[in-house]
């Protein structure tokens, strides 16, 4: 029996068992195995076949966009329209056959954009060039997920179970559980919260079916099984997805208003241009960058070269984006804008910038 059928088997006695509480030792077994499958499926064959055309592009810019959907549904367009990179686009599916990377230049900062080629469903299992699809997706700080609005949830649905299925999980934080194998000692179990969803014996019985015995284990909020098992395996990848409904120029104006509402959903139309500047913007939130700017002594601040970091971005960070010598040499910075309580402030390396901050450095 192959590693596929495994799984569809596992799945089916998953949609089989019902859930209560006497069954929850056994729907936890059997995530377990279903995550190790997963697991199995995932890594490359032993035996390397012939080398085929490089899919993955070279990262570059101060950011990654993956743009990921089901053939067809306007991602081409979408990467033709934003960019001065012309894909190829058609009414036909699988248009794109391979990456095709272009750059959107907003508020200085240049965002890579990657179109890749349509998912279908079973792309977790290698089909239509799914995994390098995914693979690809996986290296991105944000993925926009491109649905059909005139399809309905059915898109969405399907492209989630996939994705979560080679594990990455969208739009969720990473689970607060401590856990660290040890050489002996057994299993030390312990939480700071009422946990409703994992017991101890449903920990010991999933750490024994990943070969463990002696671990250590602190649960730090209420978490489940399924967190749990992707606190274990630790190659899960937790980032934040923006989903783009395009073609809302042909259904109603109710569920383009119902869409709109919808939690992480930007509604969009590539055909008449529609609503692009505020997916801009949004995409701009959710890859949390900051544009801080340089002055000179005695001089104005240079407002067409901006440096781009991440939120949270310290003076110390700045100085090493400038010149790696910088921070060794610092005396202290002056900085004007949000992040200070009168302009200039003057800082020490630790002081966190804000979005068009403006900084000088003082050498000693």
């Amino acid at each position: 029996m192959g590693i596929l059928e495994k799984i569809a088997e596992i799945e089916k006695e998953i949609a089989r068992t019902q859930k209560n509480k006497a069954t929850e030792y056994h729907l936890g077994l059997l995530k377990a195995k279903l995550a190790k499958y997963r697991a199995q499926l995932l890594e490359p064959s032993k035996s390397a076949g012939a080398k085929g055309e490089g899919f993955d592009v070279m990262k570059s810019g101060d950011a990654r966009v993956a743009l990921i959907g089901f053939p067809s549904v306007g991602k081409s367009t979408f990467l033709s329209l934003m960019t001065s990179t012309a894909s190829e686009a058609a009414s036909y599916e699988f248009t794109t056959l391979t990456c095709i990377p272009g750059v959107i230049e907003y508020n200085g900062a240049n965002i890579q954009l990657l179109d890749l080629p349509g998912i279908i469903e079973g792309a977790a299992q290698g089909k239509g060039r799914g995994r390098q699809v995914i693979a690809v997706a996986r290296t991105a700080d944000v993925v926009i997920m491109m649905l059909d609005a005139t399809k309905g949830d059915v898109q969405r649905e399907l492209l989630e179970k996939e994705l979560e299925s080679v594990g990455i999980r969208l739009n969720r934080r990473k689970p607060n559980i401590y856990f660290k194998p040890k050489k002996g000692g057994g299993l030390s179990y312990n939480s700071t919260v009422p946990l409703t969803q994992c017991s101890e014996k449903l920990v010991q019985l999933i750490l024994h079916e990943y070969k463990i015995f002696n671990a250590e284990v602190l649960f730090r909020e209420d978490s489940t099984p399924d967190e749990f098992i992707d606190v274990i395996v630790g190659n899960r990848v937790y980032m934040p997805c923006l989903y783009v409904y395009n073609k809302v120029d042909q259904i109603s104006i109710e569920e383009v208003d119902r869409l709109a509402h919808r939690p992480n959903s930007v509604v969009i139309s590539c055909g008449m241009k529609l609503n692009l500047d505020y997916l801009l913007e949004t995409l701009w939130e959710y890859l949390a960058l900051i544009c801080i700017y340089t002055k000179k002594r005695g001089e104005r601040p240079d407002f067409n070269d901006a440096i781009i970091m991440r939120r949270g971005a310290s003076v110390e960070h700045v100085c090493h984006r400038i010149h790696r010598t910088l921070a060794s040499q610092f005396k202290y910075a002056l900085v004007w804008g949000t992040s200070t309580k009168y302009s200039p402030q003057r800082v020490g390396l630790t002081h966190i910038m804000e979005h068009e901050d403006v900084i000088q450095i003082v050498k000693k």
